[in-house]
């Protein structure tokens, strides 16, 4: 017999947080009908089951530990479906740390400050693809 929507969407949120557009886009991928993916999302949202807020605060936690900047992270919370307003909360929590975890990465990745103007651009290049503003690397690489 056939799950129902519900039980395919409580397995996935038993693994792990999902946004509701992530959600809505695993189980659409099963071939549930729209108006019973959305009724299904919105019991789950007023169980407290489903939270793109919880989302994005464990999503921004997760990926600021592995190492992320405030660029990368919002980038894919936004990716994710999840509303400005619950990404710019999420990545309230971590403001005035983020130079302090971009000089972290850096040592961890590199180990000492660029001596010249390769390595200095190298450094730049790695930070900023993992999200830091320029003037957090910047900062993390003046000598």
């Amino acid at each position: 017999m056939a799950r129902s929507c519900r039980e395919a969407a409580m397995d996935y949120l038993a693994r792990r947080e999902h946004s509701r557009q992530e959600l809505y886009t695993k189980l659409s991928r099963k071939e549930y009908m729209s108006e019973v993916i959305n009724e299904t999302l919105d019991r789950l949202e007023q169980q407290d089951l489903l939270s793109d807020q919880r989302f994005a605060e464990n999503f921004t936690r997760h990926r600021v530990n592995q190492g992320y900047g405030r660029l990368r992270i919002r980038q894919e919370l936004r990716l994710r479906g999840v509303d400005d307003g619950l990404v710019e909360l999420a990545l309230q929590v971590w403001q005035g740390q983020w130079l302090e975890r971009a000089v972290l990465q850096q040592q961890k990745h590199f180990g000492e400050l660029p001596t010249d103007i390769k390595a200095r651009a190298k450094q730049t290049r790695y930070l900023q693809n993992r999200g830091f503003d320029f003037e957090v690397v910047r900062e993390v690489l003046k000598n």
